[in-house]
């Protein structure tokens, strides 16, 4: 059986980069992969975006109401240029459908932003498709308030893996600020994206508890 993967840690920890590596050694040995990111993510439009400057178009966003494992099925279907194996079948002057590759691994970024029954239909592809699926996404917010699709991971993934970055001061950061220039904010929406007038900072427990002058949530 399938299972499915939460990996998680503070900005600037690698996580899209990781996810970027795994499509990789999948292609390497000549398997097929699908990469999705939830549509309210627009830092970068549909690409998926690592800091150390390596980038991906990903193969479908994901709506913040939609059934994913629907979306996951019909991409699951299509040719690699994007016929679906349905719309071939209903033309009688097409050619025969070629065979497509099934996928061998679904890779979600910013899995955060999911809602908690997408995430549960992570669970139904890993378990019920066979299918690998491996999320990678944000614990908690800068109020240090976990994020719905993140909780729901942390309730259901099989297995929970923790990337690591380090704090300016060079303790392991957990938490992110969220900073308006050199302004640090600790109210507002859970979601901002990172952008030109929001920007985010990863920190140890000590150094955010002195910046939010010792305020959680």
């Amino acid at each position: 059986m399938a299972k499915l993967y939460f990996r998680y840690g503070a900005m600037n920890s690698g996580k899209s980069t990781g996810l970027l590596q795994a499509a990789f050694n999948y292609e390497e040995r000549n398997q097929r992969v699908l990469l999705g990111k939830p549509a309210v993510d627009t830092k970068g439009d549909d690409q998926i975006v690592s800091r150390l400057g390596m980038i991906r178009s990903a193969d479908f966003l994901i709506p913040p109401q939609a059934a994913l494992r629907e979306l996951f099925h019909r991409q699951a279907a299509a040719d690699p240029e994007g016929t679906l194996l349905e719309d071939l079948e209903s033309d009688d002057a097409a050619p025969a459908p070629v065979q497509v590759k099934p996928v061998s691994c679904l890779l979600i970024d910013e899995a955060q932003f999911l809602t908690p029954d997408q995430v549960d239909d992570l669970l139904r592809i890993a378990v019920l498709d066979d299918v690998p699926v491996l999320a990678y996404g944000i614990r908690t917010d800068f109020r240090t308030r976990a994020f719905p699709g993140s909780a729901r991971l942390m309730d259901l993934a099989h297995s929970l893996e923790e990337l690591k970055t380090i704090c300016h001061c060079g303790r392991k950061a957990v938490f992110n600020t969220r900073r308006q220039g050199e302004k640090i904010i600790f109210d507002g929406d859970q979601v901002a994206i990172d952008g030109t007038d929001v920007w985010y900072q990863s920190l140890c427990a000590a150094c955010y508890l002195e910046a939010s002058g010792g305020r959680l949530g």
